[in-house]
């Protein structure tokens, strides 16, 4: 499958039809210079186009309905929309990296590049079926997020505080009565401070049949059985567990009354029109499935071959992991945060402020279902791990860029490679050229 770009990028009302002679002109031009605009194309391309838009300008002006370049100030937009070849270049650079990571680490997934609002490249790599290397991936496949689920669950909390029913500063035995600690708020949960115990420690210990499935309300039930020692005292120090995320499951469950899966659906899948994405559960089983049925397999590497993951009986647990969605889905999902979709603008950069106070120790900090990027001015990210699945998703809210990574294998290339991509140079796109770069 090859990197798409998008046709909205041409623009047929600066369209001009020249006649054959300037047709012929301009192929010879564009033949002459293609190797030099392949290698130095970001920083002379813009320049050509401007003189082959003049060019088309001045054999046109006795045409009867022939139009002006668009002039503005100082500033000229040439006939040519430049944009899309800069996507095309973008993208040819891009496809050819992650060329190189498929042979050099095996990466096996799907990308999605964005900038300004515009898809430089979508594409597949690899297959469904990894140890075969059968059924080639496609891009509207959906993956499991692992980790990366989380900001769907903070998203939900978030809907329930904006609509009155939550208050994210009280104590969350208002709605688990049973809880057995004290002083646990939402805000504490979604900001990895509550100091809580792992629930997949516990669950290893004291899940006697592995072959049941373990979901949220016996989670919850063996949190207050044993009641296992705290990591420390709530909003004593940051510290990223799973228990956190998997209990907004069971807030949202106990606020509306519905299970968790049917309000993410309802509240953010269906609205933003992720019609890939769902949420795995064991809802009604009673023994774990050898394999799970639905999205792309996950696999591991073991004994020097590739192996489809089975299904877990912790897979059972929805909130911190299970979410399904394909890299147009969770696009989807990036521009409803920037256009404001689902929830007001006030509401949605709670979800970027960090949660705990600066520290030495750690680089980066943590908001509602985000990782805050140190460093970095306005960058948010979450990558996930698990069974077979790694998932990488950066958000540069300041250059406008997003890049989602989906890999069915626990192995493959470091989040270094991906993080370089968000650092390259910002593309010129949409903007005018200042007629002085044209001279």
């Amino acid at each position: 499958m090859e990197y798409s770009v998008g046709s909205k990028f041409r623009d047929s009302r600066h369209f001009i039809s020249p006649n054959p002679q300037i047709v012929c002109f301009r192929k010879l031009v564009l033949r002459k210079f293609a190797g030099f605009m392949d290698n130095y194309f970001l920083k002379y391309g813009l320049i050509l186009l401007a003189f082959l838009s003049l060019i088309s300008c001045n054999s046109t002006k006795e045409q009867k309905h022939a139009t002006k370049p668009l002039a503005v100030g100082h500033y000229i937009i040439p006939y040519t929309n430049g944009d899309s070849l800069i996507i095309a270049h973008k993208a040819k650079l891009l496809n050819k990296k992650f060329e190189h990571l498929r042979r050099l680490t095996g990466f096996n997934g799907v990308v999605l590049y964005a900038e300004k609002g515009r898809i430089i490249i979508k594409k597949a790599y690899g297959f469904r079926n990894v140890r075969r290397r059968r059924n080639p991936l496609r891009t509207g496949d959906a993956f499991q997020l692992a980790s990366g689920s989380k900001m769907f669950s903070a998203m939900a909390i978030m809907i329930l505080k904006h609509r009155g029913k939550v208050n994210y500063d009280v104590d969350i035995r208002t709605y688990l009565p049973d809880f057995p600690y004290q002083g646990i708020t939402l805000r504490l949960l979604m900001n990895h401070r509550s100091g809580l115990p792992r629930y997949m420690s516990l669950a290893q210990k004291e899940w006697k049949n592995k072959r049941q499935p373990m979901d949220n309300k016996e989670m919850l039930r063996l949190l207050e059985t044993y009641k296992p020692h705290a990591y420390s005292k709530p909003n004593a120090r940051f510290h990223y567990c799973n228990t956190n995320y998997a209990l907004l499951a069971n807030i949202v469950e106990a606020v509306t009354g519905q299970h968790f899966e049917d309000f993410v659906q309802q509240n953010i899948f269906n609205p933003l029109h992720m019609d890939s994405s769902f949420i795995y559960n064991m809802r009604g089983l009673k023994e774990v499935p050898l394999y799970i049925s639905r999205g792309v397999p996950g696999y591991y590497y073991r004994g020097w071959r590739w192996r489809e993951m089975t299904d877990d009986y912790l897979d059972a647990v929805i909130g911190d992991k299970n979410v399904y969605c394909s890299v147009g889905d969770l696009y989807k999902f990036d521009r409803s945060l920037d256009e404001f979709t689902l929830l007001p603008d006030s509401v949605i950069r709670e979800a970027f402020k960090p949660g705990s106070p600066h520290s030495w120790r750690r680089r980066d900090n943590y908001g509602f279902g985000w990782r805050i990027r140190g460093g970095m001015d306005s960058t948010v990210y979450h990558f996930g791990w698990w069974k077979g699945f790694r998932s990488f998703n950066i958000r540069d809210m300041k250059h406008h860029k997003t890049l989602i990574v989906l890999t069915n294998t626990d192995r493959g290339p470091g989040s270094v490679n991906f993080w370089n991509i968000i650092k390259s140079d910002t593309l010129p796109l949409g903007n005018a050229v200042p007629i002085s770069r044209l001279k």
